[in-house]
């Protein structure tokens, strides 16, 4: 059931490449998006089949592969993968969607679906090796996404990323091997399987050089200050769509990867090391949100928005308690939808205005002229991100505070203060893109302000639609809280706060 996930986005990559000379690029756009709306649909239908009440590996599947190097082919999906599986297919469908007029499609779209499998692998991965090998599937293809279908500086940041996450490999490749060599025995042999390792006896020392490797190497993924410099240029030249993948879905394999084998395998080590985590996660919230506002290129603002955000995961972790990695994987598929819609949202304005510069834009809730509902759903999105009440980021916020300052006071309270700067930013962008007067702008550009196209339905469907999710899960968010309760209860390493999950539900 697992690996229809993983190998049906793959097979319709290199259909779509077969039937690049038959069809035209919208008929390979509504091929892949058919492909992408299955996978998703399927990940619906097994969520049906998922007992929320067990915090096991559930519909497992194992098939003997490379067994002189451990390498085995296992799938598992729990309710800390299951969030982020049914994220990314969501996503992916976005994605495709809003692919339009795509130069070299039968090149573009077996990329995206071949990232989409590349990513629900790595969720569902219980083998280490095998996780690192869908980890790395998501390299190239991303790296040409940005390298070919970017914007002027496309190279630089396309290389920029080869490199960081080229060295993040390197990183996880290493603690893997070193998990693999200390933590097999004589009965299991040397393995990589996640459940057959056994790390409790290795040296406090040892344990420390694995995570740091961990940390280095999914730090960058995440990213963390001050290794995030590769995020902004990937986002500010990427296409809408690949900024969309890469936010809401891409970086959460960070978080993830810490949590499920830092933390999960780890978790003494973990712990040592916790009130640093959570004082790095502060340093990376203020940083993000700080610089943000000192952004005139909307799209980079909202891009070093992600940066502080992904700081409230990294304090969720460190806390390491039941509530706290329950808030920290609503947090992934809260950041995951906001900062979709954002980018969807910025991408609007662009392809209408032409440019993205905060000081070249003004008055665009014009209800004749301009772009009003684009602005109302800004609205939301940048409420949804700032903690209003009512909607997902309030939700996932509330939970890693809460949890947070009985744990670590000081940095919950200056990581609490990131949520205020988040509605400096975005009132910042939203007050000089979208109120004042409609004029023509003074960038000296020959596209006026004052004849901007409208904005179809079709083309603002998506932004509708993670505006419904973001607001039905803010009510509501007992339909993903249950999925994550039990599998973020057993694997979290201090068991105290368990009961208040029962108490916030």
């Amino acid at each position: 059931m697992l690996s229809t996930l993983v190998w049906a986005p793959i097979a319709g990559a290199l259909l779509v490449v077969l039937l690049g000379g038959i069809f035209d690029s919208q008929q390979l756009r509504r091929i892949s998006l058919a492909i992408a709306i299955a996978t998703f649909g399927w990940s619906l239908f097994l969520l049906t089949k998922f007992d929320v009440s067990l915090a096991s590996m559930q519909m497992q599947e194992s098939i003997a592969w490379l067994d002189q190097i451990g390498l085995s082919y296992r799938l598992g999906i729990d309710g800390l993968a299951f969030p982020l599986v049914l994220l990314n297919g969501l996503l992916l469908s976005i994605a495709i969607y809003i692919s339009n007029d795509i130069k070299r499609p039968r090149l573009y779209f077996p990329l995206l679906l071949l990232i989409g499998g590349g990513v629900n692998g790595a969720f569902l991965a219980e083998n280490l090796l095998l996780f690192f090998l869908f980890f790395e599937i998501e390299l190239i293809p991303l790296y040409l996404l940005i390298a070919i279908w970017g914007g002027e500086r496309r190279g630089y940041a396309a290389t920029k990323f080869l490199i960081y996450t080229a060295i993040s490999g390197v990183l996880i490749l290493a603690a893997f091997f070193g998990m693999a060599a200390f933590g097999s025995d004589a009965l299991t042999g040397f393995t990589f399987n996640y459940q057959d390792l056994n790390l409790e006896s290795v040296a406090k020392s040892t344990k420390g050089i694995l995570l740091l490797l961990l940390l280095l190497g999914f730090g960058i993924k995440i990213p963390i200050v001050p290794l995030h410099t590769w995020l902004p240029d990937a986002h500010v030249e990427a296409s809408t769509p690949v900024s969309t993948l890469l936010a809401g879905v891409l970086l959460k394999l960070g978080t993830y990867g810490l949590l499920r084998f830092g933390l999960g395998l780890l978790p003494d080590a973990w712990q040592a090391i916790a009130p640093f985590l959570a004082t790095w996660a502060v340093v990376s919230v203020i940083y993000g949100c700080l610089t943000a506002i000192t952004q005139t290129d909307m799209k980079k603002m909202v891009a070093y928005s992600s940066v502080g955000h992904m700081g409230y995961i990294l304090l969720a972790l460190a806390t390491a308690t039941p509530l706290s990695l329950l808030g920290a994987t609503f947090q992934m598929v809260s950041h995951g939808l906001i900062s979709a819609l954002l980018f969807i949202l910025v991408g609007i304005v662009y392809k209408k205005t032409g440019t993205r510069n905060l000081n070249s834009l003004n008055g665009l809730f014009n209800p004749e002229r301009g772009l009003p509902i684009t602005g109302s759903l800004m609205i939301l999105a940048a409420m949804a991100s700032a903690g209003t009440p009512g909607m997902v980021g309030f939700i996932a916020e509330f939970v890693i505070f809460r949890s947070g300052f009985a744990v670590f006071p000081v940095q919950t309270l200056l990581c609490m203060i990131g949520t205020g700067l988040t509605a400096v930013y975005f009132l910042i962008m939203i007050d000089r893109v979208f109120f004042g007067r409609l004029s023509v702008r003074k960038d000296g550009s020959e596209k006026s302000l004052d004849s901007i196209p409208f904005a179809q339905w079709h083309e603002k469907l998506p932004a509708i639609a993670l505006s419904l999710i973001i607001v039905f899960l803010g009510l509501i968010p007992n339909f993903a809280t249950k999925i994550i309760e039990s599998s973020a209860t057993a694997i979290a390493p201090n068991p105290t706060q368990s009961h208040q999950i029962a108490l916030l539900q």
